[in-house]
């Protein structure tokens, strides 16, 4: 069975979802509320993501710069490589997709593959696929949009803060 909650982030509302096994809550996606749709099957619970939310408050507080939650395994082998390589950019940094592929030993006419399976990303903020960027250090591509990225970014202190 599905459960899920809504959480307020700096970022907007985020919604959990997780499945139940075994008398707990196991993560399966991180999502902007507003980029997903809650399925009207899942049962609401907000007890069952405490330790999520304490740990992404903490993320969004500074206090934590890597997410040490249990989730469930999906995705293609070829996606399970892709977002491995994704978990291993260190917080405060960023990586290209060519650089992604090159981790993974995929070539150079797979990075539009890495783009998609970066894209497919179902947690968001926990899995860092907002650290993933173009060749030439553009914002491309982000689940979220190009502005809450760069808010990710710039949190981390990979980025410099606009001045206006």
């Amino acid at each position: 069975m599905s459960i899920y909650t809504t959480m307020e982030s700096p970022l907007g509302d985020l919604i959990l979802v997780g499945e139940a096994a075994n008398g707990g809550v196991t993560l399966r996606e991180v999502s902007f509320a507003e980029a997903a749709a809650v399925d009207p099957r899942w049962r609401r619970d907000p007890a069952a993501f405490g330790e999520v939310e304490r740990q992404l408050r903490e993320y969004f507080a500074g206090h934590r710069t890597a997410f040490a939650l249990e989730h469930v395994p999906h995705g293609t082998p070829f996606q399970r490589r892709v977002w491995a390589a994704v978990e291993e950019i260190p917080y405060g940094a960023t990586a290209s997709y060519g650089a992604v592929a090159a981790r993974i030993g995929a070539p150079r006419d797979r990075i539009r593959a890495v783009g998609a399976a970066v894209g497919a990303n179902p947690l968001l903020i926990v899995r860092p696929c907002h650290r993933v960027v173009g060749a030439d250090g553009t914002l491309t591509g982000y689940a979220g949009g190009g502005p809450r990225k760069h808010e990710l970014l710039t949190h981390e202190g990979a980025l410099q803060p606009q001045l206006l």
